[in-house]
Formats: C-alpha cells, sequence, structure tokens
C-alpha cells in the first residue's frame, strides 16, 4: 500500500486491510465503535461494501467529505472505495454488515435492483414492520456466529440467504432503483480494477463482450453518461479523496493515478471538478465538486 493511500481495511482498525474473496462478517455498531471513543475515522474497503443498519439512535455518516445524519430506524449501503466516517452516539443501537463485491452475483440478471443498490449505494428509512423484519435477520446472522476471517458469506449458502433477505427487505418497496444492464456492472467493476492504467474504451468493451458503439448506447441509456466521461469522472473522484484525506502532493497523486504529466493532471481535475488540485490542499472540508 503506498504511502498516500486512504486508510483501507477489510474491518475498520484491522491489520487484514484486503477483503478475501467471499468475506463476509457482521457485528453490532457497539462491538466495534465502543472501542474508538465511538468515532469510526474516514477510511475504505477496496473490495467490499458495507450496510449499516441502524435500529435506534443519532449516527453520523461522513461520505467522501459531506456528512449525513440519520436516526434510527435508517440504513445506509456504503459502496465499495468510498471513504466514509461513522461518529455514534453511546446509545446508538445497530448492525453493521460486511460483504465483498462477490456477493452481487446474487443479483438476478439485468435491473435487479440488488446489484444497483451494491455497485451505488443508498439510504433511506424503513417502515416500522421492515425495520422490524431487517432487525430480526440481523440478529440471526449474528447468531450464526459467521467470522470473515476464516469464512465468507459466499462459503455459507444460510449466511447468504439471509444476508440477501436483510438487504431486499430494504430495497422491496423502492420501485426507483433504475433499470441496468448486467455489461454495465462488469464494466463499473473493470474501471474500478483499472482505473490508474488508464484503459481504451475499446480494452472495456471487448472485456465486456461488446462493440464500444454499444457500450456508449447502454451506458448512456442507463447511467446517462458516455463511458469515457464516466471513467473520468471516476478518477476525479479519486483523485479528490486522495488530496483530501491523505494530504498528498498534486504531483504524487497525478504519479499514483497513472497520469504521466502532473501539469495534465491539473488541467484534468480542473476541467472535471472547477477546481484545482491545490484549492483541495487548502481546504479539504469542502463539498465535493
Amino acid at each position: 500500500m503506498s504511502a498516500s493511500a486512504i486508510p483501507t481495511f477489510a474491518l475498520y482498525g484491522e491489520d487484514d486491510w484486503q477483503s478475501p474473496a467471499g468475506f463476509a462478517h457482521i457485528e453490532t455498531i457497539a462491538a466495534r465503535s465502543v472501542l474508538h471513543d465511538w468515532a469510526i475515522a474516514p477510511h475504505r474497503h477496496d473490495r467490499a461494501v458495507q450496510l449499516l443498519l441502524l435500529h435506534a439512535g443519532p449516527a453520523h455518516v461522513s461520505l467522501d467529505g459531506m456528512v449525513l445524519p440519520l436516526t434510527g430506524p435508517a440504513y445506509i449501503v456504503v459502496p465499495t472505495g468510498v471513504v466514509h466516517g461513522f461518529r455514534f452516539d453511546p446509545h446508538t443501537v445497530g448492525h453493521v454488515l460486511t460483504l465483498t463485491q462477490d456477493f452481487a452475483h446474487r443479483a438476478r440478471g439485468a435491473g435487479d435492483p440488488l446489484a444497483a443498490l451494491l455497485a451505488r449505494g443508498g439510504h433511506g428509512t424503513p417502515a416500522r414492520d421492515v425495520a422490524a423484519r431487517a432487525r430480526r435477520l440481523a440478529d440471526e446472522l449474528i447468531a450464526l456466529g459467521v467470522d470473515g476471517a476464516h469464512s465468507g458469506g459466499i462459503d455459507d449458502p444460510l449466511f447468504d440467504a439471509l444476508a440477501e433477505a436483510l438487504l431486499r427487505s430494504l430495497i422491496a418497496a423502492d420501485a426507483a432503483a433504475p433499470a441496468g444492464d448486467k455489461r454495465l456492472a462488469v464494466f463499473r467493476h473493470l474501471v474500478e480494477s483499472h482505473l490508474a492504467e488508464h484503459r481504451s474504451l475499446a480494452f472495456y468493451a471487448h472485456s465486456v463482450g461488446t462493440t464500444v458503439r454499444t457500450l456508449t448506447r447502454l451506458s448512456q441509456r442507463h447511467l446517462g453518461h458516455s463511458p469515457q466521461m464516466l471513467i473520468n469522472r471516476r478518477l476525479a473522484l479519486e483523485a479528490q479523496r486522495l488530496l483530501r484525506f491523505t494530504g498528498a502532493s498534486a504531483s504524487a497523486v497525478a504519479s499514483e493515478l497513472g497520469f504521466a504529466d502532473p501539469s495534465y493532471f491539473s488541467r484534468f481535475y480542473l476541467r472535471m471538478t472547477g477546481r484545482r488540485p491545490h484549492d483541495e490542499r487548502e481546504n479539504d472540508k469542502s463539498p465535493p465538486g
């Protein structure tokens, strides 16, 4: 892990920062937060998605520097790579479920809202009956005693089924989940895997088994932007995270993200965000551009 990297964990505060395939873990909010004075500092998970399930009490969730206040019952799904942190009240009650990206394979084809939730995240306030069911399912998962350091949810059919039921219970009433295409999910995963390599659109199209033209059509229809714009926005977001949360110089961030010319990186960043890299270092608490 490079010196400028944002703190990355499988589970917050533990040394095994890479989540192995099939990793799964659930714990109460108190189990880890009480060890850190009820504050989980900004960090991210490089291969995992996290669900914060809030049953009662307040929580302040930071997502890429923006703070979202929640009061239970509520939930928030943090996608892979998002820099996030939590601050809880000692009386806050809830669970934190961590699943690797492999779990997205449980989605039932194109347009499944489960895939959209895991890829893009989301938050909401469930109805009383939904909140009660989610809490019961979380308690059942805790009772299974699955330890992500030794066995994963992908290898435990019962854990898988309960975790899926929990997630689906939260999105069952959400008819606004955008339709999609399985190829776009693969494309987004490839972008994450090859972000600093500056791969061509032809590479991505070939990797998902289609043409650049078809990939562009799918991306425009379902995601509202061209594939290249999505790649550029993801690069700009990653640069913003590094500049704000690590104190790295613009030239160091440019190098880490595969830009050979720091001046070109600065122009790219200005074009994508409307800000210069040094602006982020001078005011790292401003909302994302």
